[in-house]
């Protein structure tokens, strides 16, 4: 390998670092920022700090689930929508959710019974519902919701 090119591997690898060190993002969201450098070169350095470790989508869903979970009021849904316009692979999220579908349902269910708290004094029952429908909550967090309003 020349020196030139260990150079345009290092000032890449350090362009990159800085953007994930920033934020972390995801395989792709890196591919899109840099797409217009070198593909071979950004497709080595990108294995590179994959192998590193710098680079991990599990990684990033698992915190993004844990930021979500603490911060936000989203379906299942709405949280693979977000992870899959990032760039997370289908596959990826289908496994992550399957292996904490139970964590995930109770967290969904929280999130449904926060959004009806909020709206409750100023909406009817009916329209909340649409609202969680909207945004895509489970029929069953949304029965168990109704369950609990009707007791």
């Amino acid at each position: 390998m020349d020196l030139e090119r260990l150079e345009r591997i290092d000032k890449l690898k350090t362009k990159i670092l800085k953007y994930i060190f920033y934020k972390k993002r995801t395989e792709k969201e890196v591919i899109e920022k840099f797409k217009n450098e070198d593909n071979d070169i950004l497709d080595e350095t990108i294995e590179n700090l994959k192998e590193l470790g710098y680079i991990n989508d599990n990684e990033y869903i698992n915190r993004y689930m844990h930021e979500a979970i603490s911060l936000k009021n989203l379906s299942i849904f709405e949280i693979k929508y977000k992870l899959y316009s990032k760039g997370i692979s289908e596959n990826m999220l289908e496994d992550y959710i399957s292996e904490n579908r139970e964590m995930l349902e109770d967290y969904e269910l929280l999130s449904a019974r926060n959004i009806v708290n909020k709206r409750k004094k100023d909406n009817e029952l009916d329209d909340i519902i649409i609202y969680l429908r909207k945004k895509r909550y489970t029929q069953d967090t949304i029965s168990k919701i109704l369950d609990e309003e009707n007791d």
